[in-house]
């Protein structure tokens, strides 16, 4: 894996030597942009618009758009010219209890690997985060953009979480409710206990993505040649709700059917381990079972054969019927 930038914690007056690597890698499909009629693929060229030729992109820079409309370029130069301290050397703040920091700031998460002679630094300020509770606000500038961040520890590693600005999160105040609506006790009482019925704890392995698994199959078959899988559909049209405490009490007694189910899934799972290890244990009788097995297994064959069986009955049975005709006939004559 490589490492996406490289540079210092300055932890006091300890410096830590780090390298930073992404701890997260998007799943998603990719798709290519291709023309419909004959899958040609679509490609795009930076043009100019002022003199309309193709421009490399060795050549292309960057520019503010001021409400005017004017640009004003910024060279390299200039970015290169401007106070950043923090390019190289993550800036401890100060220390906070992670609960205080909402989720909503957080933005990407890297891993932190300690960089040559910086081990022990590094264990250092990760075992002292531990034993305080304690995570570290930061700044760092990670491709030229400076940000705030949290570095904590995971797992025996150090996790930096980069975080938006407070001016970046936007005010959750148009999405609040008139004070006009109101809920009675016994629908706060029915959504409580639908919660309770669902409660877990936390197990990321238990999840996965059905659409992007759908999806993936859908390619692989159409690669193959193969017809589309069937997938279920949903028309999209739910009851309206008019009720709340019955729809919730049906919400809770579904939940309680699914854990139920679940559990006896897991209970037969076990069960079968249970079987399969006495069989695999089990010395004396084996050659008989097989052979009992076997022999079971045959029927169905046997059985199977005498719909193929049924033309040469038919037949035998027209040529006995045929037999008294065939006699009179010889007498006759």
């Amino acid at each position: 894996m490589q490492a996406i930038w490289k540079g210092t914690i300055s932890f006091g007056l300890v410096t830590i030597p780090i390298k930073v690597y992404s701890a997260t890698e998007e799943r998603n499909i990719s798709f290519r942009q291709v023309h419909e009629a004959d899958g040609g693929r679509i490609r795009y060229k930076r043009v100019c618009e002022v003199d309309g030729e193709e421009v490399p992109y060795s050549d292309i820079g960057k520019a503010y758009e001021l409400p005017d409309g004017r640009l004003v370029v910024l060279t390299n130069e200039d970015f290169g010219e401007l106070p950043l301290p923090t390019a190289k050397s993550i800036e401890v703040l100060e220390f906070v209890p992670a609960e205080q920091i909402d989720p909503l700031y957080f933005s990407k998460a890297y891993y932190l690997a300690a960089d040559g002679v910086g081990a022990k630094p590094y264990v250092l300020l990760r075992d002292a985060l531990t034993k305080t509770g304690q995570c570290a606000l930061v700044k760092v500038a990670i491709r030229t953009r400076e940000t705030l961040a949290l570095l904590r520890e995971k797992d025996g590693a150090l996790v930096l979480q980069t975080m938006l600005w407070p001016d970046e999160v936007r005010d959750s105040g148009f999405a609040v409710p008139d004070d006009s609506v109101s809920i009675r006790s016994q629908e706060v009482g029915m959504a409580e206990s639908y919660i309770s019925t669902l409660t877990a704890e936390f197990d990321p392995a238990r999840y996965s993505s059905d659409y992007r698994e759908a999806l993936e199959k859908l390619v692989q078959a159409k690669a193959a040649g193969l017809p589309m899988p069937d997938t279920d559909t949903d028309d999209g049209e739910t009851a309206e709700v008019v009720d709340l405490v019955a729809a919730l009490r049906a919400s809770v007694d579904a939940a309680k059917k699914r854990r139920e189910a679940a559990a006896a899934g897991d209970a037969s799972d076990l069960s079968d381990d249970a079987a399969g290890d006495g069989a695999a244990t089990a010395k004396t009788g084996t050659k008989s079972a097989a052979s009992s097995r076997t022999t079971t297994r045959k029927k169905p064959t046997q059985q199977t054969a005498k719909p193929a069986s049924e033309p040469a009955a038919k037949s035998a049975a027209k040529t006995t019927k045929s037999e008294p005709k065939k006699r009179a006939a010889k007498k006759s004559a």
